[in-house]
């Protein structure tokens, strides 16, 4: 613990230094801070999914870089300060933890998260969503909504009828589709992701994870592709769709041998 301590303590130090010291840490405010904090987090979720655990160190930091920073400005306006900050959320998570620091009984994670969306209301939130930011992005948001529903019952009772759902919604889709209506499509489609979000808790897959990994796997299996037919002559724009699909199976095989 006194390594820990004497760990914050030097980084308090160093941004009080930077604030007073540097031109370009002078100069900082909330919103100009706000785009790099949110690419730090992207940078962090980078890391997670690569599972590369230097990365993660080093993005945890520069997340924790920033939230000294921010308190370091509000300090300057005797608005709060790191230690508000620190003893907020440990008051937040003591209330919220009856079942450690209470006398409230809980058999699994599921109990503890419907006691948890019940103490936010209590605290006067109005609405059990009203703890989801507003520019997530969309199927974060979708998972983060249905997942704070369920903590106060409103669930489906199994994947079977998630699944059928998703085989209803599709149908849907496909109606609309053939009828050529571009709102109703829009509209089918962002059902059918809701509903596949849906199921993908049911069989604990976070669907943002799952998307990325597929995104980053296709990126790695084109540019294998796109190497291959360089070193070949060839050009993937003058290729017919038999051609391109004898490549983008090579490169599948390639990218799962590396």
């Amino acid at each position: 613990m006194e390594n820990k301590t004497k760990a914050f303590a030097r980084l308090l130090t160093i941004m009080d230094e930077l604030r007073e010291q540097c031109p370009w840490d002078k100069k900082q405010t909330y919103e100009s801070l706000r785009y790099l904090t949110i690419e730090e987090m992207y940078e962090l979720s980078d890391a997670i999914l690569e599972r590369d655990i230097d990365e993660i160190k080093k993005e945890l930091g520069d997340l924790l870089l920033h939230i000294v920073f921010y308190s370091r400005i509000a300090s300057e306006t005797n608005d709060f300060d790191i230690s508000d900050v620190i003893n907020n959320v440990c008051d937040k998570l003591v209330h919220r933890h009856p079942h450690i620091y209470g006398d409230v009984e809980v058999v699994d994670e599921i109990e503890v998260k419907k006691n948890w969306e019940k103490l936010k209301l209590k605290e006067g939130k109005e609405s059990v969503l009203d703890g989801v930011p507003k520019s997530l992005p969309a199927i974060v948001k979708s998972f983060r909504i249905q997942e704070k529903v369920r903590g106060i019952g409103f669930d489906w009772d199994n994947k079977s009828q998630v699944w059928d759902k998703i085989l209803e919604e599709l149908e849907e889709l496909k109606v609309e589709a053939e009828k050529g209506d571009s709102d109703r499509m829009e509209s089918e489609f962002g059902d059918v992701l809701f509903a596949l979000t849906n199921y993908s808790r049911f069989i604990n897959v976070n669907p943002e994870d799952a998307l990325e990994r597929t995104n980053k796997r296709f990126i790695k299996r084109f540019q294998i592709m796109e190497k291959k037919l360089k070193k070949e002559e060839k050009d993937l724009s003058e290729m017919n769709l038999e051609e391109m699909e004898k490549y983008w199976q090579w490169a599948k095989n390639e990218y799962l041998n590396t």
